[in-house]
Formats: structure tokens, sequence, C-alpha cells
């Protein structure tokens, strides 16, 4: 699982200050018109839609870039977290039910993507082992849902991240929705605390894992969302 951090973290979740400026235009209020929301996504300036198997394929290297342009690191860090991307992305896209969410203004301004599991496999990289019994239960009966990432400009986290139109909210809202799934998990090193802060600002909690294999000094914590 592959998640952008903080400029500050040279690890690859979620967000982070974006390598490049901002290329949207600012929006404009003329007055004695209604003042839209404001904050870091406002729903009239973000519009979702899920890209197709082959739609992902011929947007690769835009999806490329937009997770360069939310990782944080040097140009070489770029460039290794973003192939390192594409390759777990053209892996996952093959799942049965993979969706990928993109969100639009004038151009890409972020994406997430997961996929639904099922208690006998195939999971993700590194998740053996980690799960308590609870949510492979969940899984068993089709009912958890993997979220592998979300790719926002920093400020998503900074600004309102606790609004229900924060643009991570409704993406990840939005891909659990569109599978009629209402618990979702992710996997976040414990060294990644910016990944794991964003999260939990997102509405994700900590799960223990609770499995024979999982150890004390386990190297990863398991974050869970319900909606």
């Amino acid at each position: 699982m592959i998640w952008n951090t903080p400029a500050h973290s040279t690890t690859a979740p979620l967000l982070g200050s974006p390598a490049s400026p901002d290329r949207r235009p600012r929006s404009t209020w003329t007055p004695g018109a209604s003042r839209p929301e404001q904050g870091s996504s406002p729903r009239e300036g973000q519009r979702l839609h899920p890209l197709s198997r082959r739609q992902i394929e011929d947007h690769l290297q835009e999806l490329g870039d937009l997770y360069a342009d939310t990782s944080g690191g040097g140009p070489q860090a770029w460039n290794q977290a973003r192939g390192a991307y594409l390759r777990q992305l053209t892996t996952d896209v093959r799942r049965p039910g993979f969706e990928l969410l993109i969100a639009e203004s004038t151009g890409m301004t972020g994406c997430a993507h997961g996929f639904p599991v099922r208690g006998d496999g195939p999971w993700w990289a590194g998740s053996d082992g980690h799960l308590p019994g609870h949510l492979l239960r969940l899984a068993a009966d089709g009912r958890l849902f993997v979220i592998s990432g979300i790719h926002v400009p920093s400020r998503v986290r900074r600004q309102n991240p606790d609004r229900a139109w924060n643009l991570a909210r409704r993406m990840q809202k939005r891909l659990l929705t569109d599978h009629g799934i209402a618990v979702a998990v992710t996997l976040v090193e414990r060294s990644d605390r910016g990944a794991a802060e964003a999260l939990r600002s997102w509405g994700w909690r900590y799960v223990d894992g609770g499995t024979a294999r999982t150890v004390p000094l386990d190297p990863f914590r398991v974050l869970v969302l319900e909606i």
C-alpha cells in the first residue's frame, strides 16, 4: 500500500505539500451572489467520477504526475515513489471490483482507489497477519473494502478535514457507497505519522491487531473507517 506523506517525510498515503504550484485558477465571488462554501474542497469545485480500466491505462502518466505532485521529498524521491506507485497501480487495477475515483475541476485534483476483499483473499502486499478477527469476518461476508490510496494536495489535510465536503472524505465515502460497503480498512507504517494523522482527521480510527501473527513491534498500524 502506497501513501503520500508530508514534505518532511521521505516515505510514501496521502498528501503533502505539492511539488509544483497549484495550477487551478482561484475562485471568484461577485458581490450580491451567494458565497460559495469556504475550505479545501467545496462541492461545486470538485467533480468526482470513476475511471474504467481502459481510462486508467490511458491516464497513467497523469496519475503518476498527480502522485508525484502530492508527495514529499526531492526530485529523486518523486521519481522513485512515482515509479513504485504506478507499478502497484497496474497490479491493483486487475483486482475484482477495483475502482479508481478522480476529482476534477479544471484538471485532475485528486484520486482515491481501492477494492472489495473476501476472507480468502487476495489481499494486498504486506497485509498478511495484520487484521483482527472481526475484520476478517467482515471480509468473509463481502462487507469489507480496502482503500489503498488517497492522493490529494496538502491543503485538503490542513483545511476543514472534519467537514463532509472535504475532498478526501468525499472520495473515501464515494468508494464505499459505490460498492454498497460500510467499512473500509487500510494499513499505515507506524513511522508514517503524517499519513496516520491525515487519515484520523478524515474519520479513520486505529484498530489493534488481534491475530496470533501480530507482534508488538509490528511495523504497521491498521486503521478502519465506517460510514
